[in-house]
């Protein structure tokens, strides 16, 4: 009401005033007030930047609800002239403005009126400014005009609310020049309007500014300081409210650029991330097939199932049967896997099937007998050492009535299975599921040189099927599985600790490659010799792929241990009789190889040899040569005996396994009596001589002629069979027959030789032994040398067809040998045995014990005790030592179960001095005679110079003559011996009582070697040498 009493020309004058001055200073300002603007919108940039999204939202329903409220209070009046007149322009001054103003890109949509936004919350509610206090109204009076001070300027701009960019009160007017605010919206937009300050609101885009921020206007130099310019300017409450400024005018443009940078950035990052998950998506679906496909397939691990028997000959050769053959010596029984060929396999038997490749259709077929989960095969090309036939592929077909056959399928065609590539080289081929049927064939579809086959097949019984009359079910709680060399000696120590009082664990050497080969005593005293007591031997392992022999001896160990703790009379008899060793892997180096492969994937030859390729079986001296060309000279018994014949000095340092000097090494220092090595490839049991022996010679090296021409048709054959026996007997030949034997026919199948041996026909006349030299003859056997250099009788036991039989054929071949293990063990006590002492008592150790009419010795212990092995009889037994009178005793062996005693008291003699007597002579005799010039008729010894000349040349004539009337007799095999000694009493308790009788009928054949010219005479090895 106020205003009313001002005079309506001042109030023009004030306006007028007012206008002037504000477009002057409006020119000046323009520039700060931009520059000043500015600064403050770069400091509120980034929280404006942040914020686009709420700026586009044009003013909430509340704002324009307290604007209303705000109108409403404020009373109606009439408008004056003057303010139309400052409406009119203000209107014309927006619309310049807006005219002027760029176009937005885009215009923001406004919110839904139904759904209210919300406002951001607050982290910490701020204080609500200070309200400044109203102006107070100035009174009409009219006061000299002069100029405001600076202070009185920046009061009056405060108390208008210009310090800030935008009004904080709608109801607030702004006081504005058209002009002026033209110019301002071309260099900036103005701020955002915003509701006034309430207590419950906070926005923080709109924070009420700190003092001093905003930098102090320069009064330009024409202004005039009026303080009519600072009244306030009533408003038109008739017309509309001010228009609140878009957002997008006041945007800063310079982000556009940034803005799209970004936004292409985006872009590009959104099309990485899609065809990143495109890809992902493609390997998840890829991975989902093959996971898919996985399962459909059959199981990656096929069940694994033994061999059916056909290399260990449990399949019978009528189970089997082909489509053709070339020639009879390839028949399907040759299609056994390592089926070996003779050496002319031309001629009958062959190395594999071979088929007649004129035939269109080819196949080979096993009936099982039975139902059967068949689940492979194991194929190998023809054993052959001029050809190299092998099959390449081949298909698989079953049946169960053999007339109907199903060929096996994959689920898309016939499924064709790979073979070999060698000829000797076994492939496993597995199926992926096991096929129950009662036939099987294997069809060739290709084939290297000829078609020729050798073959396994794979199976498992099925758990309803009952067991055939040839299965053995085992009896003994034992471990029937493969052990290596760590398991081999972890059992061998398990089984000390569980009979610490029978057993020891000792080792003979080490291999090439340092391996020990481990033995395992077996004794009552273990550890020490006992007088009386024999020592046994059982080896195994001579070549390393012949693994059976391995497994039976650990078998045995855990066999005599657990029944001699569950009281066994027969093996604690056994057990406490015999000092038993056991050697299970004579050859561990070559027995990890063929580990290695497995069962039935080694071929025949792999792991046979040594790491340094020696065959340890073959690999010893060579004394049977040095015995018969002794024998050819006559000089057997006299210069070189026939038994303990010492190995060559050159032997040792020559090509020898250094296996076979710790095996040598240990035969020595154990006065064994018997023993066996356990080998494999065959079922059959091999006695010495394993070498055969050359036709004899006389002592210039030619044959003798014999006078066919004056002999008939059956003396002739006679003498011809005589000579062939001749030519590989021992002296000992019954004895071994007979343990021989006694293995062989305690064997369970050993003697079941109807079906023939394992690559040939029967060799043995039904009886499963032979002698070795007339089947595969070898040189420098262990056997050979066993018999000629030690006290021990050996023979070789070939355990089967199969060197390296499956793990479930353990059992059934432990029930098959156990009790000829045990019966070969008890021979140990066939025969004589007995102590050589002196008459002091004291015991003769080397003493030689002789048998009439065996031309073989042995010699006493170190102990002086001895076992001579004999069959049943009455033999002459003769102990001789150096430096003692001979002896000879009647001994009688019966069939007891243990050995004859058979002891021998020697007497001293004086073979010593004459041995001196003959040295200082140059071992030539004396003529004793009586001296013409002695008184007293005594006897001298005078040298053979006064003899006449020609009674030596008659002695000597005499000499050669008896020579030669001997070796006459030995060509013909007859040997006269002369007795030395008389009567021993018949009973064997009394002390014989033995008379020598002087004779020099042996006495002179020793000398005269010196006239027997033996240069021509063509051998390796000399006499002289030993």
């Amino acid at each position: 009401m106020q205003l009313s009493r001002v005079p309506v020309c001042a109030v023009l004058l004030a306006l007028c005033w007012i206008v002037t001055f504000m477009y002057n200073i409006e020119v000046v300002d323009s520039a700060k007030s931009n520059t000043r603007i500015r600064d403050v919108q770069t400091r509120k940039n980034s929280s404006i930047h942040s914020k686009r999204e709420e700026l586009q939202v044009t003013p909430s329903e509340d704002v324009q609800m307290d604007e209303a409220d705000v109108d409403k209070e404020k009373p109606k009046r009439k408008k004056s002239p003057e303010e139309l007149l400052a409406a009119k322009a203000k209107k014309a001054a927006e619309k310049e403005a807006k005219a002027k103003k760029p176009k937005p890109t885009k215009k923001p949509k406004s919110p839904k009126p139904t759904k209210k936004p919300k406002p951001p919350k607050p982290t910490k509610k701020p204080k609500p400014p200070k309200p400044t206090k109203k102006p107070k109204a100035q009174k009409t009076t009219t006061t000299p005009t002069r100029k405001p001070t600076v202070e009185e300027e920046e009061k009056l701009l405060l108390e208008l609310g210009w310090d800030t960019l935008s009004p904080t009160e709608s109801s607030k007017t702004e006081i504005k020049d058209p002009d002026q605010e033209i110019n301002l919206n071309k260099e900036t937009a103005t701020a955002p309007l915003i509701k006034a300050h309430d207590s419950d609101y906070w926005d923080a885009r709109h924070e009420v500014p700190e003092p001093g921020l905003i930098p102090e206007d320069k009064k330009p130099p024409g202004s005039t300081d009026d303080p009519r310019i600072y009244l306030p300017i009533p408003e038109d409450t008739s017309s509309a409210p001010p228009a609140v400024t878009a957002w997008y005018e006041e945007y800063d443009y310079a982000d556009l650029a940034a803005k799209k940078q970004e936004e292409e950035m985006e872009k590009a990052r959104k099309a990485k991330e899609e065809k990143a998950e495109k890809l992902r998506k493609m390997l998840e679906e890829e991975a989902e097939e093959e996971e898919k496909r996985k399962q459909t397939l059959p199981p990656a691990e096929p069940k694994k199932c033994p061999p059916l028997g056909l290399e260990s000959h449990r399949v019978e050769d009528d189970q089997i049967l082909a489509s053709s053959m070339s020639h009879h010596g390839f028949s399907a029984l040759r299609g056994r896997l390592n089926m070996q060929s003779s050496p002319d396999e031309e001629d009958v038997y062959g190395g594999a099937w071979c088929a007649d490749t004129e035939e269109k259709e080819h196949w080979f077929q096993l009936d099982a007998r039975r139902e059967v989960e068949f689940t492979g095969v194991i194929t190998q090309g023809r054993n052959s050492e001029t050809h190299n036939d092998f099959v390449s592929s081949f298909f698989v077909a079953f049946s169960n009535d053999s007339r109907d056959w199903t060929v096996l399928h994959d689920g898309y065609a016939e499924w064709l299975f790979y073979g070999n590539v060698d000829k000797d080289t076994p492939v496993m081929t597995e199926f992926s599921y096991p096929v129950v049927a009662r036939y099987i064939r294997v069809l060739p579809q290709s084939w290297n040189g000829s078609l020729c086959i050798r073959l396994e097949v794979l199976g498992c019984p099925l758990p309803t099927s009952y067991p055939t009359e040839n299965d053995v079910q085992p009896t003994d709680d034992l471990d029937y599985r493969h052990h290596n060399y760590k398991e081999m000696r972890q059992m061998m120590k398990v089984i000390n600790e569980e009979c610490p009082n029978i057993t020891r664990i000792y080792n003979i050497g080490k291999s090439s490659q340092g391996m020990k080969m481990y033995a395992m005593e077996i004794s009552d005293n273990p550890g020490e010799h006992e007088r009386g007591e024999p020592e046994f031997r059982y080896t195994a392992g001579l070549h390393g792929n012949e693994v059976l022999g391995r497994e039976l001896l650990l078998l045995l160990m855990q066999f005599l241990c657990k029944e001699y703790n569950d009281d066994n009379p027969r093996i604690r008899r056994l057990v406490d009789g015999v000092r038993i060793h056991l050697v299970p892997s004579l050859n561990p180096d070559a027995y990890e190889l063929a580990y290695e492969m497995g069962s039935e994937m080694g071929n025949w030859a792999l792991g046979h040899w040594t790491e340094e390729g020696y065959d340890i079986f073959q690999n010893f001296p060579d004394l049977n040569s040095i015995l018969w060309g002794a024998e050819d000279r006559g000089w057997v018994p006299r210069i070189v005996s026939n038994h303990h014949i010492p190995i060559p000095d050159n032997f040792l340092n020559g090509s020898v396994a250094v296996e076979t000097k710790a095996i040598i090494a240990w035969m020595e220092r154990t006065p064994f009596v018997l023993g066996a090595n356990l080998q494999g490839g065959e079922k059959i049991v091999a006695f010495p001589f394993d070498m055969q022996r050359p036709a004899r010679v006389d002592g210039r090296g030619n044959q003798p002629v014999l006078q066919y021409h004056q002999m008939n048709e059956d003396t002739w054959a006679r003498i011809q069979r005589q000579n062939e026996g001749a030519l590989r007997e021992t002296a000992d030949e019954n004895l071994f027959r007979w343990l021989a034997m006694t293995y062989a026919h305690s064997h369970l199948t050993m003697t079941e030789t109807y079906r023939g041996s394992c690559h040939t026909d029967d060799i043995t006349g039904g009886q499963g032994i032979i002698n070795r030299a007339s089947w595969k003859p070898v040189v420098g056997s262990m056997n050979d040398f066993s018999y000629l250099h030690t006290n021990c009788f050996e023979i070789s036991i070939f355990l089967g067809c199969d060197k390296f039989p499956h793990e479930s054929e353990l059992a059934m071949e432990w029930e098959n040998n156990r009790e000829a293990l045990l019966a070969f063990i008890e021979q140990v006590h066939r025969g004589i045995k007995g102590v050589v002492r002196d008459v002091d008592g004291n015991l003769l150790a080397n003493a030689t014990i002789s048998v009439e009419g065996i031309k073989h010795d042995i010699k006493t212990a170190p102990t002086g005790d001895y076992w001579r092995l004999l069959n049943p009889g009455e033999y002459r037994v003769t102990a001789r030592a150096d430096g003692y009178s001979l002896q000879t005793r009647l001994c009688i062996v019966g069939y007891d179960a243990t050995a004859s005693p058979c002891s021998f008291t020697l007497n001293k003699s004086n073979w010593a001095r004459i041995q001196q007597i003959m040295a200082q002579r140059g071992k030539k005799p004396r003529l004793a005679t009586n001296s013409t010039g002695s008184p007293d008729g005594r006897v001298g010894v005078e040298s053979t110079r006064s003899s006449a000349a020609p009674q030596n040349e008659r002695l000597r004539r005499l000499r050669l003559m008896r020579l030669r009337k001997l070796r006459l007799e030995k060509m013909k095999g007859s040997m006269t011996t002369v007795a030395t000694t008389t009567t021993t009493a018949p009973p064997p308790t009394t002390t014989p009582s033995t008379t020598t009788e002087a004779t020099t009928s042996w006495f002179h054949s020793w000398f005269g070697g010196d006239s027997v010219t033996t240069e021509d005479y063509n051998f390796e090895y000399k006499i002289d040498d030993y």
